[in-house]
């Protein structure tokens, strides 16, 4: 009678350690996991992110717009308010799109779902479930940027050839608010911590110079608000969408970058910290 061996230690073992136990080059397969639970979802909940930042426009850049004027983007270029504004609002638009998906949806499949553990209990790493869930936001986000940035093209927002650049601006975005968010959701036990992400998020909308220019605070506020991304992202987007071009913008790529390795590195250390440690 031939005893009955099981490979199960050794394939812990490489489970465990090693590249495999982070990466199995599989993320899509949480892509895909994503969009077809969305099929399911409230479209009323999805398409009110998209409305908030129009109905923005509409009642500030065209309402108030016309008593406001030109606004000053450079020494050299000057703006109707609306073409001011719009660029901002296209910002945040990316800015909620992939923070509400690597935020609330995460923090529920974490601690109520339990989808995560399930995951990787499978062959898919760490690193395959952050990127995955990080993918998922972005797409939602680029949803947002696309449909805005035809209402801003409706409406003749767009002042410079540049503007088409947006888009993958606006990836960039998206792709940070959703890397450093995921990280920070997987440390919040309630959902109380939650509310934490609004306290830091209405600051940066109404600050981070989307309305009005930064230079109306004092020094020491601007060093402040220029400390968080959004506002790295309305000076991006907004360079490339009125053409006031400047040295600066090649900071805000690299922001954006970091945000984006930093949120990584810091959500796949914490998944792999809950579920195979």
């Amino acid at each position: 009678m031939t005893a009955v061996t099981s490979p199960a230690p050794t394939d812990v073992r490489a489970r465990r350690g090693g590249v495999r136990a982070l990466w199995a080059g599989n993320p899509w397969a949480v892509v895909q996991r994503g969009l077809i639970a969305a099929r399911s979802s409230s479209w009323v909940v999805i398409l009110s992110g998209f409305f908030e930042p129009v109905f923005y426009l509409l009642s500030l850049g065209i309402g108030l717009g016309a008593l406001v004027g030109d606004v000053q983007v450079s020494p050299d270029v000057s703006v109707p308010y609306a073409a001011y504004i719009a660029p901002a609002l296209l910002a945040v638009s990316a800015m909620n799109g992939a923070i509400y998906d690597s935020t609330w949806n995460v923090f529920f499949k974490l601690n109520y779902g339990k989808l995560y553990e399930g995951m990787l209990a499978t062959s898919l790493g760490p690193l395959d479930v952050a990127l995955g869930e990080i993918l998922y936001a972005l797409l939602r986000g680029l949803l947002y940027a696309c449909g805005f940035m035809i209402i801003m093209q409706a409406f003749g927002l767009n002042l410079a050839a540049t503007a088409i650049l947006a888009l993958p601006a606006v990836l960039l975005i998206a792709f940070g608010f959703a890397s450093l968010g995921m990280a920070v959701t997987s440390y919040m036990k309630t959902f109380q911590h939650m509310d934490w992400i609004n306290i830091v998020l209405l600051p940066m909308f109404l600050f981070s110079a989307t309305l009005y220019p930064i230079s109306i605070y004092p020094e020491w506020i601007q060093s402040v608000i220029m400390a968080f991304p959004l506002w790295h992202g309305v000076e991006l987007i907004r360079a490339l969408t009125t053409g006031a071009y400047t040295a600066g913008m090649a900071w805000h790529i690299l922001y954006y970058l970091a945000m984006i390795a930093v949120g990584l590195v810091f959500t796949t250390k914490r998944l792999r910290a809950l579920f195979l440690d």
